[in-house]
């Protein structure tokens, strides 16, 4: 149960109440932006069934067992490592240029760069290919600073009660796509065993569907999207201005269906260091934290999954692994578009916030659970019971990042600081989640040697847990509270 918050932030004498009419949503832009949720999630859940495979399949591993946790932790963090280093830039850059360049950027990245995965017989090129991909992926950061462009403190928890539909679909269709057409020649010999190609390169198939899809997307950004950044610079004034040294405020006339205070189309994008203020950094620590767990849940749950019993794990094949997976997206999106906003309305962001990152802690208990009902019974009734309540306890989880990013809204110092703002953010989060793929990861095949304590990456997880617990309680009971300060 989600309790009320009462807090010294409220006010001892109430202002008088302000109308609540909620602005309705302006439908012909938030479609788009809910399909740009996609991409991201799109690409890491087609590769996820299937990368412990790849791994072994790939023979960098020596056979050692013990060691693909670990590769596979690298392969994640390092689309992470160049998502950090660009990310801020891409967000930057989409305050004074538009969004809509850089997220057509993003899409043409992320497609070429499925298609090189896909193609890929080394561990080198696979790193390569994700590096890429994180380099010039802004698709998720671009979306969520449009969103925020187009609606306001009235609409926005309605907007983003839909991001699970997105999200929903991305996960499983993604999951599904990995887990049933890798390695097509061998699944599917009477249509795919006479390919050639799909012999040598057996995931390429998931990986060109995948991009195909994104492919898709870009057509229908190009064509249908608006520009929601009402003050753009050209790139070349930019660049001879030295890129961000300088800011530059070119009016442009708002989208029709949009209302925008007439200030807020004045203001500028400000400089990093204007933009680093208490607010900021606040949910930017929760955003990392809360991050940092979900990726190293994330990166651990499908090796977990496909690690033999003996070593720790369930011994499931990658068909299994992505209906797990494509389930636990469906339910998620469910849950989350017919609670969400209610949630929100009764207990408040903090509130929804807290709660996600302290059901974090079960769900690390029931690892060892389940491993342990493994051994003794096999995978019977028990194991998958103990599967199904992890999986429903991150639906919490993934409640806690539409919360927070009312709270980054409501942190920018202006309008047009918006990206930036979300950008440092990203940075933040994309640190976080380079950490985490690559630590967990590791640290669990340390796990799995002998002679070491078999729990050590679960007390590391619960460690992370109370890390995000910390952090959450920096925040206001609600994100109004830093609109009405400002």
């Amino acid at each position: 149960m989600i309790a009320q918050q009462n807090d010294e932030e409220t006010p001892l004498l109430q202002r008088p109440e302000q109308p609540k009419t909620k602005t309705p949503l302006p439908w012909d832009q938030i479609w788009i932006l809910l399909l740009l949720e996609m991409p991201e999630l799109l690409s890491s859940r087609t590769l996820a069934p299937f990368i412990p495979q790849l791994i072994r399949d790939i023979g960098v591993t020596h056979g050692d067992e013990s060691q693909v946790g670990h590769y596979t932790g690298i392969l994640e963090s390092s689309y992470y490592a160049a998502h950090t280093l660009t990310i801020f830039y891409w967000s930057q850059l989409s305050d004074h240029i538009g969004r809509k360049p850089v997220i057509l950027t993003a899409l043409l990245a992320i497609s070429i760069s499925m298609f090189s995965f896909g193609l890929s017989k080394t561990f080198f090129a696979l790193v390569v290919s994700r590096v890429v991909c994180g380099a010039f992926d802004a698709s998720d950061s671009m979306a969520k600073s449009s969103l925020m462009d187009i609606t306001d403190a009235t609409n926005m928890p309605k907007a983003y009660s839909y991001v699970p539909i997105p999200w929903t679909i991305a996960g499983t269709v993604g999951s599904l796509i990995g887990g049933s057409l890798s390695r097509p020649a061998d699944r599917f010999p009477n249509i795919f065993g006479r390919s050639e190609l799909l012999k040598t390169y057996p995931y390429l198939l998931p990986c060109s569907i995948s991009a195909f899809l994104i492919s898709t997307m870009w057509l229908v950004t190009y064509i249908r999207l608006k520009e929601s950044v009402f003050t753009k610079t050209p790139l070349w004034e930019l660049i001879k201005g030295g890129f961000f040294r300088q800011s530059y405020s070119k009016p442009r006339q708002p989208l029709n269906n949009v209302i925008v205070d007439p200030g807020e189309v004045k203001s500028k994008p400000l400089p990093l260091r204007a933009l680093l203020t208490s607010k900021v950094l606040s949910v930017t620590a929760s955003y990392a934290t809360t991050g940092l767990f979900q990726m190293g849940f994330n990166s651990l749950l499908p090796v977990f999954y496909a690690t033999p019993i003996e070593l720790g794990g369930l011994s499931l094949d990658p068909p299994r692994i992505g209906a797990l997976l494509a389930a636990s997206s469906a339910m998620h999106g469910i849950f989350q578009l017919l609670f969400y906003t209610r949630l929100n309305d009764r207990f408040g962001a903090r509130a929804i916030h807290i709660t996600g990152v302290s059901s974090c802690i079960p769900m690390v208990i029931l690892f060892p659970v389940t491993n342990a009902l493994a051994r003794a019974y096999g995978i019977g009734m028990a194991v998958w019971l103990c599967v199904v309540v992890q999986l429903m306890l991150r639906i919490n989880l993934i409640m806690c990042f539409p919360c927070i990013t009312l709270f980054v809204r409501a942190a920018a110092p202006n309008r047009a600081s918006l990206g930036a703002t979300n950008g440092i953010a990203q940075v933040a989060v994309a640190t976080a989640r380079i950490i985490g793929p690559a630590s967990t990861a590791s640290i669990f095949s340390y796990s799995l040697q002998e002679g070491h304590d078999a729990w050590s990456i679960y007390y590391f997880l619960t460690a992370i847990v109370f890390l995000a617990v910390g952090t959450a309680s920096l925040l206001p009971r609600d994100p109004s509270v830093w609109d009405d300060s400002q």
